[in-house]
């Protein structure tokens, strides 16, 4: 497979570069045997009795944050990973790279020292705690495409309700339309709750580099599936429920969970790649948004729901101007078969 396979035309004026009035007001494409037009406020007829919706808890950090090398020149850091209270991974934008035991002088006389590198990141000691730290001073780095400063709207609407487990860089989006009132309807309907973590790098808005897909890997994340969400999800499929997942992390979380072959609670890094013609073991449909043409996210929908079937729903998608990426539309996926 190539990555030119998983591309689409998409007119710049259908990029979502600011979010619906009310989180519940976007569109839902319904993608099966047929593709059905509905709103996100139609998801309780599309769910049973006896449903487990899996969710991310996981929780956008202010990441970003402004600064100066000894030597005067301007700096950004972006928080890729909080190690520890005053440890950190991180990008570090500057004309010159630093160099290891050079300081970064941040926001109230906060140093940064620069330890070392892992990779492309930066090991960062810092002399404040850093979460602390970047809830005063920190920006919260929204998505390259949106090609907007920050407001104050995002702080609020580019974090999902029931976020709790800071660590996070980008937002697992496909939650950010659920609001209060739909979780509690979703209950009411006999429908179930399950929460894990998967905290979300930068990196998932990095371009795949090699043309043939089987050359790339992707970036490592965090992974936290606790046993009483696998519980659920062991309950829920032998009372014949389905284990609906919002989000792709939530999907890449079980699937990695179920790596030995059978779901096990865990804790640890994933890498996990899911391309067509892998066999999901805990999930039985999918809430997401529409993702970046030849992007690892879109394979892996077109993994679950059919390759052919997801590009025919994202034709559709364009041609009925639906809102795309982050603040955008959304989609609810039946399995399709594998490919």
């Amino acid at each position: 497979m190539l990555i030119s396979d998983f591309n689409y035309e998409l007119p710049d004026d259908l990029i979502a570069r600011f979010p619906a009035d009310e989180r519940r007001a976007s569109r839902l494409l319904e993608v099966g045997r047929e593709l059905n037009d509905r709103h996100f406020y139609d998801l309780p007829s599309l769910l049973n009795p006896g449903d487990l919706l899996v969710f991310n808890d996981t929780k956008v950090i202010p990441a970003r944050l402004a600064g100066k090398k000894e030597t005067g020149g301007l700096i950004e850091v972006l928080i890729e990973r909080v190690q520890g209270e005053f440890a950190a991974l991180a990008h570090v934008r500057a004309s010159k790279s630093p160099r290891a035991g050079s300081r970064l002088l941040l926001a109230q006389g906060c140093v940064a020292t620069v330890r070392g590198r892992q990779g492309g990141l930066y090991d960062l000691q810092f002399s404040e705690p850093v979460l602390g730290f970047l809830a005063a001073h920190g920006e919260v780095p929204l998505p390259p495409y949106l090609e907007r400063d920050m407001s104050v709207e995002d702080i609020e609407r580019y974090q999902t309700v029931y976020a709790r487990d800071p660590g996070a860089v980008a937002a697992p989006t496909a939650g950010l339309h659920f609001d209060e009132a739909m979780l509690e309807e979703t209950k009411a309907l006999g429908v179930r709750h399950a929460y894990l973590t998967l905290h979300v790098g930068a990196g998932t808005f990095q371009s795949l580099r090699d043309e043939n897909i089987a050359q790339n890997r992707l970036h490592s994340e965090r992974v936290f599936v606790s046993e009483e969400c696998c519980q659920l999800v062991r309950e829920t499929r032998r009372a014949g429920g389905r284990v609906i997942c919002v989000g792709t992390t939530a999907v890449r979380s079980l699937e990695a969970a179920s790596a030995s072959g059978t779901l096990q609670a865990f804790s640890g890094e994933t890498d996990l790649f899911i391309v067509p013609g892998y066999r999901f073991r805990s999930v039985d449909a999918m809430i997401t948004n529409f993702h970046l043409p030849q992007s690892s996210l879109l394979m892996l929908v077109a993994a679950f729901a059919g390759k052919e079937r997801i590009m025919h729903a994202y034709q559709h998608a364009v041609a009925s101007r639906y809102r795309f990426f982050s603040y955008g539309d959304s989609m609810f996926l039946h399995p399709g078969k594998t490919e």
